[in-house]
């Protein structure tokens, strides 16, 4: 009688439209690397603790859910490399990683809206860019360069970047100015509703 009642509630569960919820995200295994929050859709962890979130408190960060990145997270998404002549010793170097937005979606962010998303360096360096931008830029998450992992002390562990010289208007800059876009040591993303 009992299986008889489960498989009753189940298919009425069936039937009843679900009100919208987060959807759960597997938990971060291995260090934190990169946390989301914001306009998610997509969580594994709750709200910034101030007194174990000392960094993101110290930079003013504030959020209620968020999807926090191992590196095995951001290794596993697909992967695209560019290959930009950086501004530090103007040679052309090998980038890769997955793309902002595929970052993005992996937290649950529509592909197409009016968002805006904050980028935060580990410097507190901050730069907020719209979707829109960051997709015509073809964004990147750098997770690695010339195929080495990106070191925390150098541009890393992440590296928020795409090819200025390829991207109008950035691509007539001089080569000093065509990355301040690009936040190097980049560990929080905030996104918003616009």
């Amino acid at each position: 009688m009992k299986k008889r009642a489960f498989l009753s509630a189940t298919a009425l569960a069936g039937l009843v439209p679900s009100a919208p919820v987060l959807a759960a995200a597997p938990p971060a295994r291995g260090p934190v690397l990169l946390t989301v929050s914001g306009a998610i859709g997509r969580a594994n962890r709750g709200a910034l603790d101030p007194a174990l979130d000392q960094m993101m408190a110290k930079h003013g960060i504030q959020f209620e859910k968020a999807l926090a990145l191992d590196a095995q997270a951001l290794y596993r998404l697909p992967k695209v490399q560019i290959t930009p002549t950086l501004e530090y010793d103007a040679k052309p170097h090998t980038l890769s990683g997955p793309l902002l937005t595929t970052v993005l979606a992996a937290a649950g962010v529509p592909a197409t809206g009016a968002f805006t998303v904050g980028m935060r360096a580990v410097d507190g360096y901050n730069v907020s860019l719209s979707l829109v931008e960051l997709v015509r830029m073809r964004m990147l998450v750098a997770t690695h360069i010339d195929g080495h992992p990106l070191a925390l002390g150098g541009l890393g562990p992440q590296w928020a970047v795409f090819d200025a010289g390829a991207v109008a208007p950035y691509k007539d800059l001089p080569l000093k100015e065509r990355f301040a876009q690009c936040p190097w040591g980049l560990y929080h993303l905030d996104v918003q509703r616009a």
